[in-house]
Parts: structure tokens; C-alpha cells; sequence
């Protein structure tokens, strides 16, 4: 037996010899996930040929990805301010709250769980044949979330799904404009309400900011679902019968309870990391001037955007607002605000580029016709 470990010990250590240091530390404090991201590509490997089996496999991807990353921005306050709360009872007031939500909109759009984001065009066709990409898509989301990286969920998997290259550019142009709308908004706002804000950070909240908060962010929640359902969905039929609702709901229902249960992992550092936000009533601002931007997008059109820009632009507008007017209080300082919103536009920025790389190897017209774009630019 000691002869049996010692040579157990000498095969581990000529393993470490190979991978560098740095790397094998990863390895070792992050195995369980590398091990399950491994099975999690080998199980899109194998059933992507299979459409009816490809469907479900591509939406529970889909849908932990979108929990864990995009839904963050949404509940990321409510979490981070209701840290005195029991998970569970958190979890069945926004689980509630999504359930309503989804069932509103299988009723009135004829079993169309998206509040009909996916009838813009490009993307109103149920997939009957799936790639390989298209089912793994929701992996590489996993992989960046794990950095802690806010990438759009939108883009990178919506974008497998883009018949053409106009889809993907209706839904950056409409992106764009709502990371602007809410930069402008968070710097107007709290320039204005500085002083307010002051005021009630001096004390103990009162009771009445509790159920405030709890309001804005259940409507900045059911605002969110009418958004980005539709990233989760686009695996299954336009139109859903019964079973496959009950499926669809059932399953991110259960995910909101994890998500809860490990109050919001790591990603959740994108929120705590910000200037205040861990007062209750900081974060029903928040939640407020979010919901009303994810609600004027909503009626505006149908074509899906990123939420996730439009919240990395509101703490952006925040974040350089209360660097002016409080800097040293509330606030931080210019610099370190500035490094902040570089390094969450520059994680967006990647997920885009990574949704287009997967999008041109999915898709050879899309590929096509952004060379020609290059082409016309250039000519």
C-alpha cells in the first residue's frame, strides 16, 4: 500500500510538472466545474443531431445560463439588499412573480411564452434541425459568467438563431440605444436626487422603503421576463402546447431557487461591487429607473435587446454621477469609477464578439453579408 501511494504521488506530481503552475492552480479550485462543463459539451456533441432531444438539452442550457448571468441585473439589487431574508422566501415572491408573468403571455399570445419578442423578424420560426454551436452556445455563456463577466445573453445566444445579419443588427441598434438612454437617465437622476440620497443614507431606512423596494423590483422583474423569456424559448416551439409550457416554467422556476440559494454567486460581484448599492433605498432607485427604461423599450417594438447593456449603462450613469457630486461620501473616486464601467463595457464587448464568431460559424450567409458590409465601407 505505501508503494501504491507513492506512486500515486510521483503520476500527480509529473502531471504538475506539465501544466504550468498558474493553470494547475486553476484546475484544482475550479474541477467540479471544468468536469461538468466537459460533460456539458459532450451531451451537445451527441444529441444535436436529434432535434426533439436537442430542443430540451439547448433550453436547460439556456435557461441555468440566463439565471446565473442575465437575471443578476434584475434581482442582483433585491439580493444584495435583502441579505437579512431567507433565500426561500425571496425565491417565491420572484418566482411567483415569473410564473405570472409566463402564464399571462402563454394565454393571450396563443402559447407564446415571450410576449411575442420572437415574432421580430429572423427569429419567428420554430428550429427543427439544430447545430452543434446552437446547443453549446449557453456553455460558453456559463464559462464567462464563471469570470464574472456581465455578458449578454441576447447576443450570444439569439444571435446562433438569426436567420440573417439584419436580426443581429436590429438588436444592437436597439441595445445601444438603451445602454445611452440609461447612462443619461442614471446621471441625470442621482445628479438631481444627490441630496435626497444623502438624507436617507444618514440613518436607519425607514420600514415603508422595504415593501418599496420589494414593489419596484417585482415590477423591474416581471419587466425583465417580457424581455428576455425569449433567450431562454427560442429552443422550443413559437407556439407551446400545455406539457411543454409546464416543462419551460417548472424548470426556471427550480433555477430561480438555486440562484437563490446561493445568493446570486459570483456574478453578483457586478452589483456589491458598486458605490452604495447595499442600502435598501439606493437599490429601489435602481430597480425603479430600470424597470421604467426595460418597460418604454418593451412597447417601443418587438425586436429583442440587450438587457444587459442597458443595465451595465445605468450603473455607469450612476456610478460617474455620484463621482461628481460625492465623491467623497457615497461615491468613489473618477478614476476608479471610470476603471469600473471600462472593465464591464469590455466584458460586453467580448460576449458581442464572441456572438458574432459563433454566429458566422453557424450561419454562412451571415458571414457573407458582413464582408460585403466591410466591402461597402471600405469602397
Amino acid at each position: 500500500m505505501p508503494q501504491q501511494d507513492n506512486n500515486q504521488s510521483s503520476g500527480s506530481s509529473f502531471i504538475q510538472d506539465l501544466i504550468p503552475n498558474s493553470f494547475w492552480k486553476i484546475f484544482e479550485r475550479e474541477k467540479t466545474f471544468i468536469i461538468l462543463i466537459g460533460i456539458a459539451f459532450f451531451v451537445a456533441a451527441t444529441t444535436f443531431p436529434y432535434p426533439e432531444i436537442a430542443m430540451w438539452v439547448g433550453f436547460i442550457f439556456a435557461g441555468y445560463s440566463a439565471i446565473a448571468n442575465d437575471s443578476i441585473q434584475t434581482i442582483g439589487t433585491f439580493i444584495a439588499s435583502n441579505g437579512d431574508k431567507k433565500w426561500w422566501v425571496l425565491w417565491l415572491f420572484i418566482g411567483t412573480i415569473f410564473l405570472l408573468t409566463v402564464t399571462y403571455s402563454f394565454v393571450i399570445y396563443d402559447g407564446d411564452v415571450t410576449h411575442q419578442r420572437l415574432a421580430a423578424k429572423g427569429f419567428e420560426q420554430t428550429p427543427t434541425t439544430f447545430t452543434f454551436l446552437q446547443i453549446a452556445a449557453p456553455i460558453f455563456l456559463l464559462i464567462l459568467t464563471r469570470l464574472r463577466m456581465p455578458v449578454s445573453t441576447t447576443f450570444l445566444i439569439l444571435s446562433c438563431f438569426s436567420a440573417n445579419l439584419a436580426g443581429i443588427q436590429s438588436m444592437l441598434v436597439k441595445s445601444l440605444s438603451g445602454y445611452l438612454v440609461a447612462f443619461v437617465m442614471g446621471l441625470l437622476v442621482y445628479i438631481l436626487v444627490n441630496r435626497w440620497i444623502k438624507k436617507w443614507s444618514g440613518g436607519k431606512a425607514h420600514w415603508l422603503w422595504t415593501p418599496a423596494q420589494w414593489i419596484t423590483s417585482g415590477t423591474l422583474w416581471a419587466t425583465w421576463v417580457m424581455q428576455d423569456a425569449a433567450n431562454i424559448a427560442v429552443y422550443l416551439p413559437r407556439a407551446m402546447n400545455i406539457n411543454e409550457f409546464l416543462g419551460f416554467a417548472i424548470f426556471i422556476f427550480v433555477g430561480l431557487g438555486v440562484l437563490f440559494y446561493l445568493r446570486g454567486d459570483r456574478i453578483q460581484e457586478i452589483v456589491t461591487e458598486k458605490s452604495h448599492i447595499l442600502d435598501v433605498r439606493s437599490a429601489t432607485v435602481v430597480d425603479f429607473i430600470y424597470a421604467i427604461i426595460l418597460f418604454y423599450f418593451k412597447i417601443h417594438s418587438n425586436v429583442p435587446m440587450s438587457t444587459t447593456w442597458v443595465f451595465l449603462g445605468l450603473l455607469a450613469g450612476r456610478e460617474i454621477a455620484m463621482s461628481f457630486v460625492d465623491a467623497r461620501g457615497l461615491g468613489q473616486p473618477l478614476g476608479k469609477s471610470l476603471r469600473m464601467i471600462w472593465k464591464d463595457g469590455s466584458y460586453a464587448l467580448i460576449g458581442l464578439a464572441v456572438s458574432i464568431i459563433l454566429a458566422i460559424s453557424i450561419n454562412p450567409q451571415i458571414e457573407w453579408e458582413i464582408i460585403e458590409l466591410i466591402k461597402s465601407i471600405f469602397n
